[in-house]
């Protein structure tokens, strides 16, 4: 018997299964092709996505050569239907290097500066606080607050849980849902701390929208059908220093807190084919009660 006929078919006979080469790599055959273009994709070129892999291309919004930005509906997305960023934790990072920024300015320059940020109504002069609040039309302090801390474990603290529950939201949301959601849900802890703290009380802090983020991790648990109970004894234990602990605003946890929640189920839950509507009518809708809420104690203290 001639031994050399039983080795394997000639690739262009009937009988060869050649596979095909990767589209950046002819040389590599693959079995794996990219499930939104479907070109045949290498280990070394798919990219994880929610739904098996994508090319190179497809996972940066390129059309299929490179060619430039992919047609809208084409582009991949995030699970609340974001854009999907090539550093997906960028704003989380920025968020963390804005907030220890002013925590170094604030151990860097004069009282003065730290008392001209914190949320403050109005309260009897005193040498090292100023006059003016956001009872006088100082609405900046709504904001600033959200971005400013004192002491160095609280900023740290808040920076810790920020990164652990803010990279897996911005992943999920996109850029610009999930700002939406940092900024909502502090201005929603500080409109309810501005509304019910003592109007001579000074407060600070990103706690505000870090429950905020809690309200919408649980939110993003349930949309996963993934195990919520570590994110719900997280919250427990924080909501167990909020009240029991002195000196901590519970008003502006509680404000992030359902202010996020109802965000993040918006976000994530929202119908495919009116989604925008839905993730930013609640938006606008938070917003509005921010500003009513902020009119009200406004007209109380004045």
């Amino acid at each position: 018997m001639d031994h050399a006929a039983a080795g394997p078919p000639d690739a262009g006979s009937p009988g060869a299964q050649s596979l095909p080469g990767c589209y950046r790599h002819p040389d590599r055959e693959t079995g794996i092709r990219c499930t939104r273009c479907e070109r045949p994709i290498c280990t070394d070129c798919m990219v994880n996505a929610s739904v098996g892999f994508h090319c190179p291309d497809c996972a940066a919004g390129r059309t299929p050569g490179g060619g430039g930005p992919a047609p809208a509906a084409s582009r991949p997305r995030t699970l609340a239907g974001g854009t999907v960023a090539a550093d997906p934790h960028l704003l989380t990072k920025i968020l963390i290097g804005i907030n220890v920024a002013v925590f170094i300015a604030v151990q860097a320059l004069p009282d003065s500066f730290l008392a001209d940020l914190v949320l403050i109504g109005r309260w009897p002069p005193a040498p090292y606080l100023p006059t003016e609040g956001v009872a006088e039309g100082e609405w900046y302090r709504l904001v600033t607050t959200m971005f400013t801390h004192q002491e160095i474990w609280h900023v740290g603290f808040n920076m810790i849980t920020l990164w652990f529950l803010g990279a897996p939201l911005e992943e999920a949301l996109g850029r610009a849902r999930y700002l939406a959601l940092y900024l909502l849900s502090g201005l929603a802890g500080s409109v309810l701390a501005y509304l019910l703290e003592s109007p001579t009380t000074a407060t600070l802090g990103a706690s505000g929208a870090i429950f905020g983020l809690f309200g919408a991790t649980a939110a993003l648990m349930r949309r996963r059908n993934a195990d919520m109970r570590p994110v719900v004894i997280l919250l427990a234990i924080s909501l167990i220093f909020t009240f029991t602990r002195e000196n901590i605003s519970w008003q502006a946890h509680l404000g992030g807190l359902v202010a996020g929640a109802v965000i993040g189920y918006a976000m994530l839950q929202a119908p495919r084919e009116r989604r925008s509507l839905v993730q930013y009518g609640t938006c606008a809708l938070v917003l509005l009660v921010v500003v009513g809420l902020t009119l009200l104690r406004t007209v109380q203290l004045t």
